[in-house]
């Protein structure tokens, strides 16, 4: 089996970090060509040494991690540091790693690569906000339409938001980005909340991953751990009939669907993003019906697998 061409685009915090794991880990199936960093759940400077720092710990020093855009196209930055801890990894502590980031620039880095490769051939993941993808649709959109597929975490339609009522944070962070790439004409597979909401990091799945003892393994269950102690997680005690569902795995599913796409079901759509409302920024309308939708522009995922995204971990952590 050929090795799948991935960069992946991310702004690490706790998922990412079990993302990047999950990727760093896959070598048989995913020739992971690079790691660009946005800023999102931290700012840019954090973002990046995270990579870095997870990068180390998997022993994956010859990835090239590059740096790429500090704010939003048009607005101000919006960390979500309450949700990953002040430097983005939870508990992790944040050290200067022994290699940094290369020095040229993300958006520089992805024209360089997907202009090099055949086309239709490398997959780009995107975990976090959309800043760096539609610079890249901006400055060179052939060379963006060379990609074999970008699949992305964000937006939201049944589930809701998790930043207001309407809106998912990646969508949320950076809109005009998001509506860009919804535009592009490049084939999009999209990792909403409604499919991530199904894939939960249990305590089962933290012990789990925690007794394969490597230090990956022990990287992401310190991740899901910190994930699942937040107050958004936990449990409603006064609910006894609820279960311990865990925190969601947003940012393992888009890696899990590079490798095990059989896990996962798709619904053709158009998606159209919320640019103007200050109430319902970021708001992802996802529409199914071809008499409304007009041209699909990409794929939802609806239905997500959590028993096989668990074993991959379990496989690519140990």
């Amino acid at each position: 089996m050929s090795l799948i061409p991935l960069i992946l685009d991310c702004d690490p915090g706790v998922d990412d970090a079990v993302a990047l794991a999950l990727a760093f880990g896959a070598r048989d199936r995913l020739n992971l060509l690079g790691v660009t960093t946005t800023a999102g759940n931290v700012a840019l400077n954090n973002t990046t040494r995270n990579a870095c720092l997870i990068r180390q710990v998997a022993g994956r020093e010859d990835v090239p991690v590059h740096a790429g855009l500090a704010k939003p196209l048009t607005r101000e930055p919006i960390l979500a540091d309450d949700f990953h801890g002040p430097e983005g990894l939870g508990h992790f502590p944040a050290s200067e790693p022994r290699v940094g980031p290369a020095a040229s620039d993300a958006i520089g880095f992805l024209i360089q690569t997907i202009e090099a490769a055949s086309p239709n051939t490398v997959s780009l993941a995107v975990t976090g906000p959309m800043t760096n993808i539609a610079t890249l649709i901006q400055t060179a959109p052939e060379t963006a339409r060379r990609l074999r597929q970008i699949v992305v975490m964000g937006g939201a339609r049944r589930e809701g938001g998790n930043i207001t009522a309407s809106a998912e944070y990646n969508i949320y962070a950076d809109p005009e980005a998001a509506d860009i790439v919804f535009k592009s004409g490049c084939e999009l597979v999209v990792f909403g909340l409604d499919a991530t909401h199904q894939v939960r990091g249990t305590q089962a799945w933290v012990e789990a991953i925690g007794a394969l003892k490597t230090p990956m393994a022990s990287l992401a269950a310190d991740m899901l751990a910190f994930s699942n102690a937040l107050p958004a997680n936990l449990v409603d005690t006064s609910e006894p009939d609820q279960p311990a569902t865990g925190a969601p795995l947003h940012d393992p599913c888009v890696i899990a669907y590079l490798l095990a796409p059989e896990a996962f079901q798709l619904r053709p759509c158009r998606i159209e993003v919320e640019t103007q409302s200050t109430l319902t920024r970021g708001h992802t309308a996802v529409e199914f019906r071809p008499a409304v939708a007009g041209a699909f522009n990409a794929k939802w995922v609806s239905q997500a697998d959590p028993h096989a995204v668990l074993s991959l971990l379990l496989r690519y952590l140990a």
